[in-house]
């Protein structure tokens, strides 16, 4: 008898526990999500930085300004010396640079 009321006291237990780890993992992913959206921010900025820098050495500055607001970002920076570019765009709160040469 004793094996028979040590399962009926532990009859039930694995409940609460497989309750906690998915609320454990939900906790984590919620976690996640900002890192995530932080991520996606910044690879968006540099893809928009590296284009904008690309058409800024080929046409110039509006043509810089132009192609960042077609990728969603804003032209914040913008110098050019000799046959090099800089550019700096914002998406969201990520910032990015990129560097071109013109010819």
């Amino acid at each position: 008898m004793p094996e028979r009321s040590r399962w009926r006291e532990e009859h039930g237990q694995a409940v609460p526990f497989v309750l906690a780890v998915v609320v454990l993992a939900v906790v984590v992913v919620l976690a996640l999500v900002p890192l995530a959206r932080g991520a996606d921010a910044a690879a968006r900025a540099q893809a928009a930085a590296d284009a904008a820098a690309l058409a800024g050495a080929a046409e110039g500055e509006a043509a810089a300004r132009a192609v960042a607001e077609a990728n969603g970002a804003e032209l914040v920076a913008w110098a050019a010396a000799g046959t090099d570019v800089w550019v700096g765009v914002r998406v969201g709160g990520a910032e990015a640079v990129a560097q071109a040469r013109r010819g």
